[in-house]
């Protein structure tokens, strides 16, 4: 092995290991919490186009039918059970009809958390609703009392926002709007203060 200039070894220094170590578990403190709320945006995000995706395939399948389709949001435990509900009568979708089987169930229920883990429905603390006006409470699933949202196939839809986030500090809204049908996605930009479309 060649010695160096000075008759010495080349390599490091305990001091300079030891150096080398603290930067590196600086960056990893630094980096480990972006990383994971990075990842919980994500999944977030992720959910809310779920969500949208699901209403679309709602609204879609309820002009070819020719009869009212949309998701029904089932209290549970922890979070709230979807299920996709078809208009049995053509006369739009009505809980009691769904427990009689008249409107029928069309998928099994499920969970947000089962496709996307951490991601529940609800708003956190400290963030408006998507009008801009303090949240009335923590429930996410705001469509009125029956808790179903229906695409009609005049391509009218209940009115309704569903909001969604995740561990971190993630919050997204999925906003169906009754005139048109139409399905819009925001996200709360903590540093604006205010709901973004995207």
């Amino acid at each position: 092995m060649a010695r160096g200039s000075c008759g010495h070894l080349p390599g490091f220094t305990m001091l300079e290991l030891l150096f080398v170590l603290a930067i590196a578990g600086t960056l990893t403190t630094i980096a480990v919490p972006q990383g994971l709320r990075a990842i919980d945006d994500f999944r977030t995000r992720g959910a809310a186009r779920y969500l949208a995706q699901r209403l679309a395939e709602s609204r879609i399948n309820a002009v070819r039918r020719s009869a009212a389709t949309g998701l029904r949001f089932e209290a549970s435990t922890p979070d709230y059970l979807i299920t996709t509900i078809v208009d049995g009568n053509h006369n739009g979708l009505h809980t009691t009809e769904i427990r009689s089987g008249i409107d029928k169930t069309t998928t099994l229920p499920e969970t947000l958390d089962a496709h996307f883990a951490g991601v529940a429905f609800g708003i956190l603390s400290g963030v408006p609703d998507a009008d801009g006006l303090p949240a009335t409470g923590a429930d996410g699933v705001r469509i009125g009392a029956s808790k179903l949202l229906s695409m009609n196939p005049d391509g009218t839809s209940t009115s309704g926002t569903l909001y969604v986030h995740g561990r971190e500090r993630a919050q997204y809204a999925v906003r169906v709007l009754g005139s048109t049908g139409r399905v819009r996605l925001l996200r709360y930009d903590y540093s604006q203060r205010r709901w973004i479309d995207l």
